[in-house]
């Protein structure tokens, strides 16, 4: 057996049921050892970009990782932004790395490049792999790193020689690392807190926002009156009717301060201690209030399910209230952000996987949704767009009895619009919704806050061209048929709501241009 053959037979092993890939010639061997394992669906993706967001979306549902190949150091980097919005998320996932064979390495050839320094801004592990025999047991030893708690990126590099060198064997697959025990004390330090009637807030991270750990907390703020928050960009929120209702904690730091404002105590819960996505003249980062006690009762890496249930039996028994079943009113008239959010929450199935990017003009649909039917909500984690489109791929193929409706703004989708010709070839159920205002809202917003006083002398040229995408036009609509998917156009509520319940009745890919206006700017964009 050559190493390339262990390492997909060690893959197989370990219950490994899908690759995303954009492979090159030094990952060759590991296409042929791919070709002889039927057990592994084979994704192929036109942008690395592409192939690391669906294996992050993949793993934040499938709740066990994907594999990405990739090749040599430029493969690497072109993902390395949806990496980064994969550590954030603390999803696991495991990347195959390529790289030169051994002796060529010292040839510095056009495609060599520190491969290691690059993994490394990304990875919770990594490993270059030098010999054959020991291939089985390092690609055991990633899978076993990926699903540590609460999910890492892992990268195993592997040069072309010990792929198709012989003397390798698979390994078998590895025990399921142990979660870290939160101890009694802090336990009981938690609940003497909350039990002491001074304001508090429990702010959840990480696991804490879906399944039982989501009931235990959202009971937990029952019985003490703690509010119930959690992070600005959960990995996955699970929420809907008669789930408990969770607050995020908003984006810009005025907002997220006006929310914990008054709480003399706030308890992580797999979240960190919040700060501002970026720094503005005389703010402080933290965003928790002076005098607040910020305590953890689990970190991101601890058994956060084991300390909720230990948490509750420390305190008075109570029943969470969840959002009542609820249905927005189709949107008529002008097709707006906050229009598009009422058909989403009219129209919305159940069990929707809802992918999140539609970043400005998407400030409505929290609340348009609260009481849709249940659904899973995946956000931009790491605040690096381009994520939107290829987390979609990878839900859909985790969950593939699911819809999935991903709704992107137009700037974000540009970033890795090749993720549609992968929707369109493995024909996935995904209704992709390109929110199109022509703009960089967001970017508009912070010049703004940033630059309240510009120069009156100056022209205004520059933000005009970097922020303004109206020239030309982007037209998804020919963009989405040019790489098989079905695609309309909407300029009204009417329009867009008959289109988004047509998408989501007939399976397969679909996308609809929503034609919107600009939030933020000196010239709001015409739709």
């Amino acid at each position: 057996m050559n190493g390339a053959e262990a390492v997909v037979a060690t893959l197989r092993a370990c219950g490994i049921e899908v690759v995303f890939a954009n492979p090159g010639t030094s990952e060759m061997h590991l296409v042929a050892a791919l070709d002889r394992e039927p057990g592994i669906r084979a994704v192929p993706c036109l942008f690395e970009g592409v192939a690391t967001g669906a294996a992050d979306g993949y793993g934040r549902m499938a709740g066990h990782p994907a594999v990405t190949l990739l090749h040599l150091g430029p493969g690497l980097a072109n993902g390395l932004a949806n990496l980064h919005n994969a550590r954030r998320a603390g999803t696991p996932l495991l990347n195959l790395v390529g790289d030169h064979a051994i002796p060529h390495k010292q040839l510095d050839s056009p495609l060599e490049s520190d491969i290691d320094a690059m993994a490394g801004t990304v990875s919770g592990w990594l490993r270059r792999c030098t010999d054959p025999a020991a291939v089985g047991a390092d690609t055991a030893a990633a899978v076993a790193a990926a699903r540590s708690a609460p999910g890492r990126v892992a990268t195993l590099v592997l040069p072309a020689d010990v792929s198709w060198s012989s003397g390798a064997a698979p390994s078998p697959p590895p025990a399921t690392p142990a979660m870290t025990p939160v101890g009694d004390d802090t336990v009981a330090g938690v609940a003497a807190v909350l039990r002491s009637g001074e304001p508090a807030g429990l702010l959840l991270g990480g696991p804490a926002t879906h399944g039982s750990s989501l009931q235990t907390a959202a009971r937990v703020a029952a019985a003490t009156g703690a509010r119930l928050l959690c992070e600005t960009f959960p990995a996955r929120l699970e929420r809907g009717a008669g789930l408990p209702v969770v607050e995020r904690l908003g984006y810009l730091p005025d907002g997220a301060r006006a929310q914990l404002h008054g709480l003399r105590h706030l308890v992580l819960v797999g979240a960190r201690d919040p700060v501002s996505f970026f720094a503005y003249p005389g703010q402080p980062g933290r965003l928790a209030p002076e005098g607040c006690r910020v305590l953890t009762l689990a970190g991101p890496d601890a058994d956060i399910e084991d300390a909720l249930a230990h948490l509750e039996d420390l305190l008075p028994a109570a029943t969470a209230a969840t959002a009542t079943p609820a249905r927005t009113e189709p949107p008529m008239g002008e097709l707006t952000g906050e229009a598009v959010a009422a058909a989403v929450g009219a129209l919305m199935p159940e069990g929707a996987i809802v992918v999140d990017e539609a970043n400005t003009s998407g400030l409505w649909l929290p609340a348009a949704t609260t009481g849709a039917p249940r659904h899973d909500w995946l956000t931009l984690t790491g605040g690096a767009i381009g994520q939107g489109l290829p987390l979609a791929a990878g839900a859909a193929l985790a969950c593939p009895d699911r819809p999935v409706v991903c709704l992107e703004a137009d700037g974000s989708a540009m970033y890795t619009l090749s993720a549609l010709w992968t929707h369109a070839r493995e024909g996935l159920d995904i209704t992709a919704v390109v929110l199109a205002n022509h703009s960089y809202a967001v970017l508009e917003m912070e010049y703004d806050r940033l630059v309240p006083a510009p120069d009156p002398s100056a022209t205004g040229h520059a933000r005009r061209d970097l922020f303004d995408l109206s020239r030309p036009r982007l037209d998804f609509v020919r963009l989405a048929l040019g790489m098989g998917v079905p695609a309309t156009r909407a300029t009204t509520g009417e329009d867009f709501t008959a289109q988004l319940a047509k998408a989501l009745a007939e399976p397969g890919p679909h996308l609809i241009e929503a034609r919107t206006p600009a939030l933020f700017g000196p010239h709001r964009i015409a739709s």
